[in-house]
């Protein structure tokens, strides 16, 4: 990845983090929806922007990703501002560019899904990313009906329920680059179990949207606890079969978060059974953790290793800099929600966190330049030995030819004195 593109996606995930706590900072902060900015920005421009760029597969990004990026952005705060045509047609565009790339490295129709011997990793890949332009439709569908047509009416259905329509994708793919690290095992028990797992977190989040739209608590709870399953089964076989490269301890450290999303997410859900104790204050700090685990600590893990994946293994401790992702993640950005100072610390601690990931020399650029020095080393000792061996050889023919004209001397004073008589 590009020191640019790493640099953008730096200053959006550190931007909205910074728009998490902007409502402690402003005056009347509360009365301004800073959350679609919180969500959109890492989610959609960051996280999207990923996703495409690694379904790319190239080194620079092209010109689709970065207008992604750009118009991503522009989607995000057209709907913050509540500019919700613009907003609407931003989101159809966006949509296009996502299938664009997904049609050229898959195919119209997933048919892959249906196929047991396809690669689990890319079923995962591309259910993200078709995910991802259904989500984008979808947001310009409940727009039009919430604030124009009016057609149907359901409390949940709002923009801001889309914090998980943007971040299942995120989510997709990470499991698909964790499932493209694991080994090919013949085993049939693997290969079922590999299916086994992506049916159930794909049908499993569709279903649990659904339930959530209906306000379905128990089917919620249900539905929760058959994902944790789901999650606990891919954790044992990333454990099992994954290979040993640095990559994995950050995307197990990712799956922990995952456990911890879904045992806050029960939790949540648990408290609402219990009107008594679902005050304001318990149930916006379960909602708070939950989010800043689901975003900052499991999908900036996935998102981690997917804009660093051809630098592994990066020049850096792996276990200090997880020690310092869960310092951030689960004590200072939740004490931050009420408090000024640590959430100043919390975004500065995220930022220096997003500046060690994306700036710290990988193998590969390591590697490019210790190459790039040797046969640098390597042309300039070729030139020197053409030199002296073209030098050796003047300085030969000059001894030979220094040689060569006493001969004809010699040769000279030799004749008789009579022939020249």
């Amino acid at each position: 990845m590009g020191i640019r593109l790493r640099s953008t996606l730096m200053v959006l995930m550190s931007t909205a983090l910074f728009f998490g706590f902007l409502h402690l900072f402003v005056p009347n902060g509360s009365d301004f929806n800073f959350e679609r900015l919180h969500i959109f920005l890492f989610n959609l421009c960051s996280g999207g922007t990923i996703v495409l760029y690694y379904t790319e597969n190239v080194y620079k990004a092209s010109v689709r990703v970065m207008a992604f990026c750009v118009l991503a952005m522009a989607y995000a705060i057209a709907a913050f501002l509540k500019i919700y045509i613009p907003a609407m047609m931003i989101a159809v565009v966006l949509a296009l560019i996502v299938e664009s790339v997904r049609i050229e490295k898959f195919s119209v129709f997933p048919i892959n899904f249906f196929k047991s011997s396809a690669p689990v990793h890319e079923k995962f890949h591309q259910a993200s990313l078709l995910c991802l332009s259904i989500g984008l439709v979808m947001s310009a569908m409940v727009i039009l009906n919430n604030e124009y047509l009016k057609l149907i009416t359901i409390r949940k259905l709002q923009l801001d329920t889309f914090f998980l329509g943007f971040s299942f994708p995120l989510s997709l793919i990470s499991m698909s680059v964790m499932f493209s690290l694991m080994k090919e095992e013949m085993n049939r028990l693997i290969h079922i179990l590999k299916n086994v797992s992506f049916w159930a977190v794909t049908l499993g989040v569709i279903t649990f949207f659904g339930f959530i739209m209906a306000e379905q608590l128990a089917w919620q709870v249900v539905i929760t606890t058959i994902l944790t399953m789901a999650v606990i089964l891919i954790l044992y076989l990333f454990k099992t079969l994954g290979v040993h490269v640095q990559q994995k301890n950050f995307l197990l450290s990712g799956m922990v978060f995952l456990l911890f999303t879904a045992i806050t997410g029960i939790a949540y859900i648990i408290l609402e059974f219990f009107p008594a104790y679902y005050t304001p204050q318990a149930s916006k700090f379960l909602l708070k953790l939950h989010a800043f685990v689901s975003l900052y600590g499991w999908n900036l893990s996935g998102l981690a290793v997917i804009c660093r994946y051809r630098d592994f293994p990066i020049l850096l401790h792996s276990e200090k800099i997880i020690f310092f992702h869960w310092l951030i993640v689960l004590i200072l950005a939740p004490i931050g929600v009420y408090c000024r100072f640590f959430a100043v610390i919390a975004v500065f601690a995220y930022t220096v966190l997003l500046y060690i990931i994306f700036s710290t020399r990988g193998s590969s650029e390591f590697s490019f330049k210790r190459t790039t020095t040797i046969e640098a080393l390597k042309e300039y000792l070729f030139k020197i030995n053409k030199n002296f061996l073209s030098e050796e050889a003047h300085r030969q023919s000059l001894s030979v030819s220094r040689k060569s004209d006493p001969s004809d001397d010699v040769w000279e004073n030799n004749i008789d004195d009579s022939d020249w008589r």
